[in-house]
């Protein structure tokens, strides 16, 4: 049984694996690294690990046999009110993420919609979805959301909830609706 770490973002909930006695470390890279008086400690998924403390992010301990605890809809809240960066389907609905999740979304979302895929950002974009990123412009110099279709093509559904989320005045989503407005 392996222990997670559960914790809320704005985008939604995250986890850590979670380690409390030696006998969880066994047959992990931390096994010859993290001594018993060094428990617990919650390890990340690039290898490092840091103390456990429960912070104003921590929500809770779950244990199971799955290597992810959370569902798809518990990591990326769906059509959460305050989207912002994700994924938005051909049918409006919004998935959201920070600006590094993008791909751990498409997987996931993959996994979900389209389960013998084998690129998911590829099959996403080629199924109609379309991704809301946050770039760095390099002229302004400033951030800012853009959006990414594959196809070039956004259904209505869609440019109804860019409106919605105030992107509408975004260059690159009046050119997508003016290319498609005549689809749909």
């Amino acid at each position: 049984m392996k222990k997670f770490a559960i914790y809320k973002s704005p985008n939604g909930y995250y986890y850590n694996r979670y380690f409390d006695s030696p006998e969880q470390l066994a047959g992990t890279n931390l096994e010859n690294i993290v001594s018993k008086d060094k428990l617990p400690i919650v390890a990340d998924e690039c290898g490092g690990y840091y103390k456990f403390e429960k912070d104003y992010r921590f929500v809770e301990i779950i244990e199971t046999d799955n290597d992810c605890p959370l569902t798809l809809e518990k990591m990326f809240f769906k059509n959460h009110n305050e989207f912002k960066l994700g994924w938005i389907s051909p049918d409006g609905d919004t998935y959201s993420c920070d600006f590094t999740n993008h791909t751990k979304l498409a997987k996931m979302l993959a996994e979900k919609f389209f389960p013998d895929s084998k690129l998911p950002e590829r099959t996403l974009g080629k199924a109609g979805w379309i991704k809301v990123i946050d770039s760095w412009d390099g002229i302004k110099r400033e951030h800012g959301q853009f959006v990414y279709s594959i196809s070039g093509k956004i259904t209505k559904r869609q440019a109804d909830k860019l409106f919605d989320i105030g992107l509408y005045d975004n260059k690159e989503v009046r050119e997508l609706i003016a290319d498609c407005e005549e689809l749909w």
